[in-house]
């Protein structure tokens, strides 16, 4: 986690083989305004955080320079889903083991 963000902006663009003139137009800025940003004369706003990460399908803290992973916030997402998938596991074999408990008292 050793990169800046003006060095992940840019090679996030270089590496999709986009032009900054493209790339700019794309994020609704200037090219001018994204060569500052992609050499670090200028910091953008939390509105161009937000699009440059969804225009290049990136987390925040990825694109900040905070992870190494690109995907941190859908990984997350997919950890989250895979939690609850697991909750509702146990749910249904506890009512399962709940329900023979209960069928034995009654037979007994």
């Amino acid at each position: 986690m050793d990169r800046s963000f003006p060095e992940i902006l840019s090679s996030l663009r270089k590496e999709r083989s986009i032009n900054q003139r493209t790339a700019a137009a794309e994020l609704g800025i200037s090219q001018a305004l994204l060569s500052h940003y992609e050499n670090g004369a200028r910091e953008p706003g939390l509105g161009f955080v937000c699009r440059a990460c969804d225009y290049y399908g990136v987390s925040a803290d990825y694109l900040l320079g905070r992870s190494d992973r690109p995907d941190a916030a859908r990984s997350a997402a997919d950890t989250a889903a895979e939690y609850l998938d697991r909750v509702q596991e146990l749910i249904l074999g506890a009512r399962a083991a709940l329900g023979e408990f209960a069928g034995k008292e009654h037979g007994a």
